[in-house]
């Protein structure tokens, strides 16, 4: 009997630390810093969380839960979208798309190599307000959209422009 109490202690204490690791690469926050550090290393300033931004994000990822296909929705907001066969966290998206970046070539402003223009997204200067959601798929899939506004990756203009030190 003693040694089941111990079992179901450490069961529920392991469970805790899963949900609260899983939770914590997830929150508000945790997104805005994955954005917020991308953008700073190029000198862009950093983004605000916004609850209306947000909740379109989780309206959005709700209504691709189905089937889980990563299918843009054509709104106003700039938005990026990432899917995971099992349960990808927010910060792991956020990676995927920041490691996008060295298929951005600055001064062509054109993806060389692969795919950019997540990565383009978020270090885009004129997004102030993120909103994120992440949804579980019926199929057992992750999928994560991050909103913009105002939105970026208009075409013929760079991201963000350097600022000449000299």
């Amino acid at each position: 009997m003693e040694m089941s109490k111990i079992a179901l202690a450490i069961f529920t204490l392991i469970s805790l630390a899963i949900v609260h690791h899983s939770h914590a690469q997830n929150s508000p926050q945790d997104f805005l810093n994955a954005h917020n550090a991308a953008r700073a290393s190029v000198g862009v300033g950093p983004m605000r969380w916004d609850n209306n931004v947000a909740a379109f994000a989780r309206s959005y990822a709700n209504k691709l839960k189905g089937d889980c296909r990563m299918v843009h929705s054509g709104s106003s907001y700039g938005e990026n979208l990432a899917w995971g066969s099992a349960d990808l966290a927010g910060t792991a998206a956020v990676k995927m798309w920041v490691d996008e970046r060295p298929n951005y070539d600055y001064n062509s402003n054109s993806c060389v190599g692969g795919q950019c223009l997540h990565y383009t997204q978020v270090i885009w200067s004129n997004p102030v307000r993120l909103g994120c959601a992440k949804v579980r798929c019926n199929n057992g899939g992750t999928i994560i959209s991050c909103n913009y506004d105002p939105p970026g990756n208009y075409n013929d203009q760079r991201p963000f422009e350097f600022v000449s030190s000299s």
